[in-house]
């Protein structure tokens, strides 16, 4: 900047007005000396024009010394910003100030003076730190609640994630912050996003609405929210904000009151386990006979309970026939009833269970053990929908569903004689097999979320984490009792916790115990490897297979290159 011997006032009062209307407080010196400064200059020093004037600039800044930046010191010979400085002025107000120095010049380059621009950011730095401390205030009350609060802006990305949220949903706030919020609500239930972009449109909220969202595992979690637009202060809707509630446990306790389930009590997300529920859904709309057949603890009582529910027959009874459980002297009258007087002790008529069943599914469990006596009985009902109590001459129809189950293999008993082939057939009209548990591994983590939320919501305890060791221990486990012995397995574990998180010594012995030997699955053991890298290990083996060992077709399920894939068989060790 070159000047020549001007009045600097009138030179600067331009640049002055547009400083001041932007709060900015800027002064010129000449020779060391006070020219001029502007208003906003003045009320940050806490000075008048007339006590500075013709002072030296060390009058007006000795708060703010410019050490060896001094243009007369040879400090300086372009606009330089100093660092951030506090200043003190006459009243004892502290101020956090930016200062830039431009050195004056005359047309000879010598060096005339200073313009000094001092930029007051302490209110700024106020309004950030209140900002701050009412967002860490109501981030600690918040998280403090034990009721879910997130908020969206109006494009309905998140914005804000409580711990609540975290636990209902398992993700970390982190990977939900900025995203969609549809991550949340996820695909199967749309009424939980489409009332939280109502409440941002209409400026109406929505108070209590039973909905779903989708966890990080893809369980569908039922929930009670309410939605509530946000304002700002001039009272323009700027987002909105969702409460929610985890009602697993009053669903469950409903569940037990109606004795229905759905396919979301389901729980599995591996290929085998979807082709089954794909199964069980078109067959549930038919009242076709099924047969179910499993090892013990795969689910079957729960398969039978979710295809009546998804059936036209869901408002209609649901009667449970362990086979097994029933001595075979009386399975018979249990089944189909008796009159008064058909045998000692029948002092009054009893109706069986196939006519309580009367326009309902009746579920034979263990279905295998009936003795063969009785399998001819019961092929008259499932051909003819019609049969005698014991004792009683009159014929009784009834309109029921047959679901069967057994653990046996019913295919095996035929050929030692013990059942029935005409039988067979007849049950054998629609088979689900379920498979064991370890035929299914990159489910188990899954599961193990679910049941813990469902037995700490039972139990009325806090939702703990799982230490990696024990989660390994977990994951590699062979579960010969399949899915009841994980749960039983998991029900020890919270009994014997009294912390935040299962840790291995939590476990039963026997699986704290448990070393793989197995060594034919081709994955060879790697104590190295995380929980996530052996589960992502199971996974790659079971596509592998799926796909007869085509790396190419396995690469592109998985959603990974065939490079990728090489690189990771060879990492995992895994040889098909």
């Amino acid at each position: 900047m070159f000047i020549d011997n001007k009045d600097f006032k009138t030179m600067y009062k331009k640049w002055f007005q547009i400083f001041d209307l932007l709060s900015i407080g800027a002064f010129v010196t000449a020779d060391k000396k006070i020219v001029t400064l502007n208003r906003s200059a003045m009320l940050l020093m806490g000075v008048k024009e007339s006590d500075v004037a013709d002072k030296t600039c060390h009058k007006l800044c000795c708060s703010i010394p410019c050490h060896g930046r001094c243009p007369f010191q040879g400090g300086m010979l372009q606009g330089t910003e100093c660092p951030n400085v506090e200043i003190i002025n006459g009243k004892g107000t502290r101020h956090m100030v930016t200062r830039f120095v431009v050195p004056v010049h005359t047309s000879d380059k010598k060096v005339k003076g200073c313009f000094t621009v001092l930029q007051d950011h302490s209110t700024l730095s106020e309004l950030i730190q209140r900002v701050e401390h009412q967002e860490r205030t109501l981030k600690n009350i918040f998280d403090s609640i034990d009721m879910g609060i997130f908020t969206v802006n109006k494009g309905g990305h998140v914005t804000f994630f409580n711990t609540a949220v975290e636990k209902i949903s398992g993700y970390n706030r982190r990977q939900i912050l900025g995203k969609n919020c549809s991550i949340i609500f996820g695909t199967n239930d749309k009424i939980c996003a489409s009332l939280l972009a109502k409440t941002m449109i209409n400026g109406k909220s929505q108070i209590n609405r039973k909905g779903r969202i989708t966890n990080i595992e893809g369980e569908d979690i039922p929930i009670l929210a309410s939605y509530i637009p946000l304002k700002n202060e001039k009272d323009v809707i700027i987002g909105g904000l969702a409460t929610i509630r985890d009602l697993t446990l009053a669903y469950q306790l409903n569940q037990v009151i109606k004795k229905q389930y759905t396919f979301h009590d389901m729980i599995g997300k591996d290929p085998v386990m979807q082709k089954i529920f794909e199964k069980a859904a078109v067959v549930a709309a038919t009242n076709a006979t099924v047969l179910i057949e499993g090892n013990t603890g795969t689910g079957k009582d729960l398969m039978a309970k979710v295809i009546h529910t998804a059936s036209r027959r869901a408002e209609q009874p649901f009667v449970k026939v362990n086979c097994a459980a029933i001595p075979n002297n009386l399975l018979e009258s249990e089944m189909f009833g008796y009159v008064r007087g058909a045998f000692t002790g029948a002092i009054k008529d009893k109706p069986g269970r196939f006519q309580e069943a009367d326009g309902g599914t009746i579920f034979l469990d263990e279905i295998g053990d009936i003795p063969l006596e009785l399998q001819a009985k019961l092929l008259r009902v499932l051909e003819d929908k019609e049969f005698y109590r014991l004792g009683s001459p009159r014929l009784i129809q009834v309109d029921v569903r047959i679901i069967s189950a057994t653990n046996r293999g019913l295919e095996k008993l035929m050929a030692k004689k013990l059942f029935r082939e005409d039988l067979y057939y007849r049950l054998n009209v629609f088979r689900i097999d379920l498979p064991s548990l370890k035929k299914h591994q990159p489910d188990i983590p899954i599961l193990i979320k679910h049941i813990l939320r469902k037995l700490c919501a039972v139990r009325g305890y806090l939702y703990p984490g799982i230490s990696e060791h024990a989660m390994k221990l977990l994951l590699n486990y062979d579960y010969p009792g399949n899915v009841r012995e994980l749960e039983n397995i998991l029900e020890h574990a919270l009994i014997i916790c009294q912390e935040e998180l299962i840790e291995s010594h939590h476990l039963p012995v026997h699986i704290q115990n448990w070393v793989e030997t197995d060594h034919s699955n081709g994955i060879n053991n790697n104590t190295n490897i995380s929980p996530q890298d052996d589960l992502e290990a199971k996974q790659i083996l079971q596509a592998l297979k799926r796909h007869q060992g085509n790396r190419t077709k396995t690469a592109q399920t998985l959603g990974m290159d065939r490079t990728t894939l090489w690189r990771k068989m060879k990492r995992f060790k895994i040889s098909l």
